[in-house]
């Protein structure tokens, strides 16, 4: 059977193109943190291949003998919710069942009825314990999905794990590794008793080490690809190579997600005589966005989250002083995979995501919107920009308080307001590209239309009023003209949003031609 691309759940390397799951992290320094009996966590966002990593990691351990190794997912708890008791019978069903399964071990599943009867929501510490002094060798336990769990249901699990660490190896797992998005130190646990918040540090206070598992870098995307290519001919052309990885920054479903689309569900990219171009990938990255998958399904549904949304606004807005913003939010909006780099340049980690945020967070408002591209299609093919953000100023001028009242991001409701209609007609055959980041004051916008006779581009500044208008516009000129340079583009306009209590539309609303060395840039007050 060929292989293919995996998306969905854990890697299996004899069906799936795959990175080896135990290269993704240093083998030998986790070896050594369970030979010293030590307790720690691997966390990093979802689809990056923890699961996958954990499952090899028991293979291996049990292979090599000097451990019983035991893989369990905690997520079957999750439904529980605060039933402490509840929770418990389905994450000691889940251990018995996978212990029967891995292990051919028929000892937990003698005792851990019983141990309910008697425990209760306490049972896990005395199922570890039993077990561990029956075994011939040490345990290790591997226990994923750790986060998934909330309230006493969580707190119950660390500190009844917590409680063992004394009595390791003999009577208590020798090693555990929990598993999650987050690091458990930034655990904030609310307890039905007292209604008392519980840090996960203080509950796990035993942890040793927080290991994280990153993204693929460039070398290990092209190394997944050339297996495609090894097995079936078929080349990727250098321009799709590095398109991809400006795409996904190495984002690994996002990485597998594209190959697929384009390898397997593009007409064109089914034939293995012909290369993968960069423009076969533009079109799978359009069809993933469109289709809403469900790994970016559960990434636009982070964004209602309050702690998501004070850090994604600004990033989206560009001109919030970086400082305002809580240092705890920043660390769990990082650990989902949203974001990187540090608090005074934090950025959407990839495009792919850059360009889902704003479209999602508009797409009630893109649907309503009456707006279509034939309008303002010329007889050439070409779009006519002017036109457009006219017909914008207007559209602003009547709509912007009621549109931008609705979102979610007030903040930054100008540049989605902008965007949101802008998308409404370049879905009639064009794209939009999309640069923002905190302190950047500005979102730099690049249509890509194609006609007939080529490809148009313009770029689109867009930029808050702030300081003096003077010092706005200088600075908004040169950014500007920078991002037309980048791009390549000779079409360039800078709008211009005018936020300031008691100006009129009047004083607002304008058009007039400037320069920036020598080259025309259009400014568009709004």
């Amino acid at each position: 059977m060929m292989r293919f691309f995996n998306t969905a759940g854990p890697v299996n390397c004899q069906m799936h193109y795959c990175l080896p799951p135990l290269e993704r992290l240093d083998l030998p320094d986790i070896l050594q943190l369970i030979a010293q009996h030590k307790y720690f966590v691997l966390h990093a966002p979802r689809q990056v291949g923890k699961t996958s990593f954990l499952l090899a990691l028991m293979e291996y351990l049990n292979q090599q003998g000097h451990y019983h190794c035991l893989y369990c997912n905690v997520e079957v708890g999750q439904y529980a919710r605060e039933n402490v008791a509840q929770a418990m019978q389905a994450i000691l069903g889940e251990i018995t069942s996978r212990a029967h399964t891995h292990l051919k071990d028929p000892f937990p599943a003698s005792i851990w009825q019983q141990l309910l009867q008697e425990h209760g929501g306490a049972a896990l510490n005395p199922l570890l314990t039993r077990w561990a002094e029956a075994s011939d060798k040490p345990l290790v336990l591997l226990v994923d999905e750790i986060d998934s769990l909330v309230g006493d249901t969580l707190i119950s699990v660390l500190r009844q794990l917590r409680a063992g660490y004394d009595k390791r190896p003999h009577a208590f797992p020798q090693s555990i590794i929990l598993c999650g998005v987050r690091d458990v130190r930034d655990y904030r646990l609310l307890s039905d008793e007292g209604k008392a918040v519980v840090t996960g540090g203080s509950a796990f206070n035993i942890k040793a080490t927080s290991l994280r598992l990153d993204d693929f870098n460039q070398t290990e995307v092209e190394a997944l690809y050339r297996q495609h290519t090894e097995e079936t001919g078929q080349v990727f052309e250098p321009d799709a190579l590095n398109l991809t990885w400006h795409l996904t920054q190495g984002q690994p479903w996002l990485v597998n997600a594209l190959a697929y689309e384009v390898c397997f569900e593009l007409r064109a990219g089914r034939d293995r005589t012909q290369p993968i171009t960069a423009a076969m990938v533009q079109e799978a990255k359009e069809a993933i966005i469109l289709r809403r998958e469900t790994h970016l399904d559960q990434l636009v549904d982070k964004l209602k989250e309050a702690r998501v949304r004070r850090v994604i606004t600004p990033i989206v807005a560009g001109d919030v002083d970086p400082s305002l913003i809580p240092t705890d939010d920043i660390f769990y909006v990082r650990d989902l995979g949203l974001i990187r780099g540090d608090a005074r340049q934090l950025t959407i980690s990839n495009p792919i995501y850059q360009e889902i945020i704003p479209r999602e967070l508009t797409f009630s408002t893109q649907q309503t919107i009456s707006q279509e591209a034939v309008w303002y299609v010329n007889k050439d093919g070409r779009l006519d920009l002017a036109k457009l953000l006219t017909a914008f100023q207007q559209f602003f001028r009547e709509h912007s308080e009621h549109w931008v009242e609705r979102f979610d991001y007030k903040e930054a409701g100008p540049q989605l307001l902008m965007q949101a209609f802008l998308q409404r007609i370049v879905n009639g055959g064009g794209r939009v590209e999309r640069e923002y980041g905190l302190g950047r004051q500005r979102t730099d916008l690049l249509v890509i239309w194609p006609y007939p006779g080529g490809q148009q581009t313009a770029v689109i500044e867009l930029k808050l009023l702030y300081r003096t208008w003077e010092q706005t516009l200088s600075d908004g000129l040169a950014q500007t003209w920078e991002y037309m340079d980048k791009t390549g583009t000779a079409e360039g306009h800078l709008i211009i949003f005018d936020r300031r209590s008691g100006r009129s539309w009047e004083e607002r609303i304008f058009v007039r031609p400037e320069q920036h060395q020598g080259h025309p840039i259009t400014v568009w007050g709004m």
